[in-house]
């Protein structure tokens, strides 16, 4: 009589709706690893990928799980397989073996706060363990957010389990995988181990960064997978005591970097692109860019369009130009010069007696988005848009210009945090100039035109954004922690004013507590004011 389970915590890179291709990727697992262990633990919605949104409200896509399941069970031989997968209306979980279903668990807490809708498709299982005997002993099972609460783990303790099986489905953002581990540790403490299986990859503005983790039931870290790639990691689990490797954590800056290259990679290839382009102008945010692209997707899949204008200087061509030498990216040269020219003479009637402003700038860059476009369209390439976090928060974009594409790689990364990025990426091999790192950031569209010129300082402006749009404070709270108030109410007017744009813009990756996208659900037309009204006496 064995009290050893061999133990395979599968991380695997499913996408959301390829059910049959999800299907054949976990058989897969299955046939070539059955053998050799007793307990197979995959992902939450593994079958499906998470996270499904309204496909999950189709009645063919649930009969298409259904059809996977029983595949998945078929192939069961004397292993156990844990798998998530929807269950109408459950998120659930099912263990087979030897080609029939054992146990079946509905996942108790629903997540909906953040990127988080699961009570817009799922109905909360019963508070009731689901535990599953292999080799004597005794397994848990739980889902994810069931984890962040004590209701789990009181109910495995209570029915008396060696080791509590986690199945999850937990995005990346920069702070989450010390806080995951940390809650980890704590529930362990409580004197039961758990194998805390997550998926990995990209959806959509999600990134799942994987790590999955095992810990004994002293909180002790026995095994961790890596970060961002698919992982098969065996485990030796008996009573509390596990063995198994674990992969070095990354550094805070690695760990961001290799966020932004899995989900750009994973969104090109998901979504059956060719390859990208992008406009390279010789600022820090293209070069960036270009640097993740080529990291990606390797170099023959990334084309550059160099598109100067009158107020290019010199050094911005010079400075894309041996990035490109160095990265060994393909390129074009199209100055704009020329249409640019044909456009004022076209309006030069309906302009007549106006300054010039701000239109003439964004002509520059809607030229600059039809040319790149127009690539697109004819290569099959997806473009890239090249805008950071600071610059979408504030509208210091222009809509149709370079904010045309199919992907930000940048959406969610703050200015100051783009240089950080940079200079990391540079540390790895030096293919950025550091003359981009260090010369004023500029759009160059004006004369002598620098950022700052309609900006607060970097530095101050990510705070604002990042104090604002994570911790929700107001404007007097800001200017109450200290920050100048005309920079305050400039700032949040600007984020306030620029709703509509950023409901335009196209994905990007998600890697901080809160991104534009699907966790920032601020009305376009609102008369809530940024600056306090005066009270009524």
């Amino acid at each position: 009589m064995t009290n050893k389970t061999r133990l395979l915590m599968a991380q695997i890179n499913p996408t959301v709706g390829a059910i049959q291709a999800n299907t054949d990727k976990i058989i897969s697992v299955i046939k070539t690893h059955q053998a050799q262990h007793d307990l197979i633990i995959f992902p939450e919605l593994a079958v499906c990928g998470y996270p499904p949104e309204d496909l999950l409200l189709r009645e063919d896509f649930q009969q298409e799980i259904d059809q996977a399941l029983a595949r998945i069970a078929k192939e069961t031989l004397d292993c156990h397989v844990l798998i998530g997968h929807p269950a109408h209306p459950f998120n659930a979980a099912s263990v087979f073996y030897q080609g029939q279903g054992i146990a079946l668990y509905h996942k108790q807490a629903l997540p909906n706060y953040g990127v988080f809708d699961e009570r817009r498709y799922f109905t909360a299982g019963k508070a009731e363990a689901c535990v599953i005997t292999v080799n004597n002993q005794r397994f848990g099972i739980c889902i994810c957010e069931d984890i962040w609460h004590d209701a789990a783990i009181n109910q495995a303790i209570a029915s008396q389990v060696d080791a509590l099986l986690c199945i999850n489905a937990s995005p990346f953002h920069d702070a989450k995988h010390q806080r995951r581990e940390d809650l980890l540790r704590t529930q362990a403490q409580k004197g039961v181990a758990i194998v805390y299986v997550n998926t990995v990859g990209g959806q959509d503005e999600l990134v799942f960064d994987g790590q999955s983790v095992a810990l004994d039931n002293k909180g002790n870290i026995q095994a961790r997978a890596p970060a961002f790639v698919e992982s098969l990691s065996s485990l030796i689990f008996e009573k509390g005591h596990i063995q198994g490797s674990i992969a070095p954590l990354l550094h805070h800056d690695q760990l961001v970097y290799e966020a932004l290259v899995c989900g750009t990679r994973d969104y090109v290839e998901k979504n059956g692109f060719p390859g990208v382009l992008l406009g390279l102008s010789g600022g820090i945010d293209s070069a960036l860019t270009l640097a993740i692209a080529v990291d990606a997707l390797g170099a023959d899949r990334v084309h550059a369009v160099m598109m100067p204008s009158r107020y290019t200087a010199d050094i911005s061509g010079q400075d894309a130009e041996a990035q490109l030498a160095t990265m060994k990216v393909r390129s074009s040269l199209l100055p704009i010069e020329p249409a640019f020219k044909t456009l004022l003479t076209t309006l030069s009637d309906a302009f007549a007696g106006q300054p010039a402003d701000a239109t003439e700038e964004n002509m520059q860059a809607r030229i600059r988005g039809l040319l790149l476009m127009a690539l697109s369209n004819k290569t099959g390439y997806m473009l890239l848009t090249t805008s950071n976090k600071s610059e979408t928060a504030v509208g210091y974009s222009t809509l149709y210009g370079d904010m045309a594409g199919g992907f930000a790689v940048l959406k969610d990364v703050l200015k100051t945090r783009v240089y950080e990025l940079a200079r990391y990426r540079n540390g790895l091999s030096p293919v950025i100039p550091e003359r981009v790192l260090t010369r004023a950031p500029s759009a160059e569209l004006a004369a002598n035109q620098t950022d700052q010129d309609s900006l607060p300082d970097y530095a101050l402006l990510d705070r604002i954004i990042k104090a604002h749009m994570e911790n929700n404070l107001g404007a007097a709270a800001l200017i109450k922690q200290g920050l100048p108030a005309d920079a305050v109410y400039q700032v949040l007017t600007l984020i306030k004013r620029n709703e509509y744009k950023r409901r335009q813009a196209a994905p990007g990756v998600k890697i901080s507590d809160r991104a534009f996208g699907k966790d920032w659900r601020y009305p376009i037309t609102s008369g809530f004011p940024v600056k306090p009204l005066p009270q009524a006496d």
